[in-house]
């Protein structure tokens, strides 16, 4: 018999939220003869998804969803409660858990940094939510070394580390594209004070000569899109939110890719850029172990850092083609049939009959 696998995620082809797609990517690989997989959705699964043998798709209703979920949590034949989230059904799982002996594992991940309190747009209720569900699990991992630190610093607790990973078939170069007349810098995520889109405004009145675009939504849109009016910045261009495909064609049609954003864990954006070959500005805040500082992009520790590292890839097609190509061959590390071997792994090592 398979071991039996609740994900506590939803399995919607059309989210975008990155740690529901990171729930879909690791379901979408795991070996279906070795786990039944059961998990949720609202609208439209993802194909590969109700497409694999040995899994169980719940479509929960818009509204009212704690209950169905807390019923799968309480009486469901799972052997493993994997990928928790901060829910109200959660919270009660976990406060009732203890009256009961259960014996099923429950896994928490970690994909940013735990000191919440210092991030001013995440309220106390969802903290204090996370503390309750998440930080409950048996075991926790989290996706970068930093990520671990930062869990141990803030409130004690042990994890492993599991990178994030990346898709790299799907979000692969295009080699042969034509070269842009003008350099052409993405920023692709939320639009939120802590991302620092605004940089990208910033360096586009400073670098006249490039072309800067933005891929996301939030509640810096508006606020981007008057200014960059405002400063008669014609060399900006704000998408909104884009698809898995209208990403990957904006990584596709870029020269470089810029994330000024101060407090993450390893997010999935540069490694995207980097498997689409695009060499990486970020910060070096947060370590993040899917760029190598001075071969596939650079860490930089302040924004007139920043500039001066944009401002010589700018100036050197050469550089910006030698660290994409290193980029794509290290983002290939972090593929997620790699990253998916590693998550069956420790299922298995939980449930060590399993493997026998």
């Amino acid at each position: 018999m398979a071991l039996r696998i609740l994900v506590d995620t939803l399995a919607d082809e059309a989210l975008t939220n990155a740690q529901m797609g990171n729930g879909r990517e690791i379901i979408a690989r795991l070996n279906p003869e070795q786990f039944h997989v059961t998990t949720f959705c609202l609208t439209g699964p993802d194909p590969r998804i109700t497409g694999r043998p040995n899994t169980r798709v719940i479509t929960l209703p818009q509204r009212r969803q704690t209950i169905p979920i807390f019923r799968q949590f309480i009486a469901g034949k799972h052997e493993i409660l994997f990928y928790v989230k901060s829910s109200p059904a959660a919270k009660a799982y976990f406060s009732l858990r203890r009256l009961w002996r259960d014996g099923r594992v429950t896994i928490g991940t970690v994909e940013s940094q735990s000191d919440w309190q210092n991030e001013p747009t995440i309220k106390p209720e969802q903290i204090r939510l996370w503390r309750k569900t998440v930080l409950k699990c048996d075991y926790l991992f989290s996706n970068s070394q930093s990520v671990k630190r930062n869990l141990e610093r803030e409130f004690g607790l042990a994890s492993e580390v599991v990178p994030t990973g990346v898709d790299a078939r799907f979000f692969s170069p295009a080699w042969e594209r034509p070269s842009n007349p003008r350099p052409r810098i993405l920023f692709a995520g939320s639009l939120r004070p802590f991302k620092g889109p605004q940089i990208l405004l910033d360096a586009a009145a400073r670098f006249p000569q490039a072309e800067f675009v933005l891929a996301g939504d939030g509640v810096m849109a508006s606020e981007l899109k008057e200014r960059a009016a405002r400063e008669k910045l014609g060399n900006v261009h704000l998408l909104g939110p884009l698809g898995p495909e209208g990403v990957r064609e904006e990584y596709r049609r870029a020269d470089l890719f810029l994330f000024p954003s101060k407090w993450e864990g390893s997010p999935k954006v540069i490694l995207e850029a980097a498997a689409c070959g695009l060499p990486v500005i970020a910060r070096n805040a947060y370590e993040p172990e899917t760029v190598v500082d001075g071969q596939t992009g650079f860490l930089v520790a302040n924004d007139e850092e920043l500039f001066q590292r944009l401002e010589g890839l700018l100036s050197s097609p050469g550089e910006r083609a030698r660290m994409g190509r290193a980029g794509r061959t290290h983002a290939e590390k972090f593929d997620w049939d790699i990253i998916t071997r590693q998550w069956e792994g420790i299922f298995l090592r939980f449930c060590p009959q399993r493997g026998q």
